[in-house]
């Protein structure tokens, strides 16, 4: 991760950088409009089980499974092909996500570490720890340079010092943060996408901005675009000031498509209760 200047609080400095400030007040005004909604105050419960079922449906069709909605609601065994095994994988850390809350600030990378293991659900020993030199990582739809074992113990040791610390950056910054350097860094075999988007969940929802994880911000990542998903990450990982405000905006719009998908959800269920 990259700054405009030395700081006791880095991520204060990226919310900074032109733009941010509207992304930020534009994504406090979706989710307050959501939470506003009044089959919200209702039935929020049925809410986030079908945002974390569209969230972890997202989620996987970034990492190469773009498998229908109703095909992840219907089917109860994934572990076929490769892409059965990445929408098992997803659905698996949506669940998990929720669990570690409490946890997140404390250690986070024992958090990342856990997302890890129930992600790739395997019995082998690289599994749950950052990778060491040499070891090859699997992440072909993520294409940076691979940065060595130990810069990605410096910067994960980094990234878990500016957690434990907080700060006042707005929840946005810091998901937009971990996202990004989480899928710059790869610091695992497998499956770094899912446990980066899992983490952001994680920030979005521990932070007070989704306390109810209805804004799935994976779902919007999904309906943006693959493309699009990575023009964004390399802004991110060139460390320029306009590429990183690049990166948190599309974090940004990303919750912001996850409310209305959320918010769509809560219309057809007023509609059902008319």
């Amino acid at each position: 991760m990259s700054t405009t200047g030395a700081t006791a609080d880095p991520l204060a400095v990226l919310a900074e950088l032109p733009g941010v400030a509207e992304s930020v007040d534009s994504v406090r005004k979706a989710v307050d409009r959501v939470y506003g909604h009044r089959i919200m105050r209702r039935r929020s419960n049925e809410i986030t089980s079908e945002a974390a079922l569209r969230g972890a449906r997202g989620s996987a069709a970034l990492s190469g499974a773009d498998w229908a909605l109703e095909e992840v609601r219907r089917r109860t065994d994934f572990s076929g092909d490769d892409g059965a095994r990445t929408v098992g994988a997803a659905l698996r850390l949506t669940a998990e996500a929720g669990q570690l809350l409490s946890i997140w600030r404390q250690s986070p990378l024992r958090v990342l570490a856990r997302l890890h293991l129930v992600a790739a659900a395997d019995s082998d020993p690289r599994v749950g720890r950052p990778r060491q030199e040499g070891e090859p990582v699997d992440e072909p739809l993520v294409e940076l340079p691979l940065p060595d074992a130990a810069e990605v113990s410096g910067r994960l040791e980094g990234l878990s010092q500016l957690i434990i610390a907080g700060g006042a950056a707005p929840a946005l910054v810091t998901a937009a943060v971990v996202h990004g350097e989480l899928l710059a860094l790869r610091p695992f075999g497998s499956h770094n996408g899912l446990v980066a988007r899992a983490a952001q969940r994680i920030v979005l929802v521990g932070s007070g901005l989704d306390p109810k994880a209805v804004c799935s911000a994976e779902v919007g990542h999904a309906e943006l675009g693959r493309a699009a998903y990575v023009a964004a990450l390399d802004g991110y990982a060139s460390g320029t000031p306009e590429g990183m405000a690049a990166w948190i905006a599309h974090c940004g719009k990303a919750v912001e498509l996850g409310v209305r998908e959320s918010t769509a959800v809560c219309e057809a269920l007023q509609r059902g209760a008319a």
